[in-house]
């Protein structure tokens, strides 16, 4: 489960097993949601923030800092996601403590 990105009290990770499309989840004590990073024709094309079956959703102020997050970090999720999953590269995590 490499962990991206901490950004107060947010952490921001993959899954190990994970699938298509490009996505990352973010926790927040006991709550979780995920974020898919969509292209249509090898152009990037929106994100969708969801939930994450069985758990309780992030709270509206964590889900508008996970969003932005995403937005500000999308070519370094996507970087970070084929060195992982395609190339077997370790990630290592960046604490961001500046607000975005």
């Amino acid at each position: 489960m490499p962990k991206l990105y901490e950004y107060f009290g947010l952490i921001i990770l993959f899954y190990s097993n994970e699938h298509e499309p490009i996505h990352v989840h973010c926790k927040h004590q006991d709550k979780e949601s995920k974020a898919e990073i969509i292209f249509e024709n090898g152009k990037f094309t929106k994100i969708t923030v969801q939930k994450v079956k069985g758990k309780d959703p992030l709270n509206v102020a964590d889900l508008r800092k996970f969003r932005k997050l995403v937005e500000i970090y999308r070519d370094d999720i996507v970087r970070k996601w084929v060195d992982f999953f395609v190339y077997n590269k370790e990630i290592s995590c960046e604490k961001i403590t500046q607000k975005l």
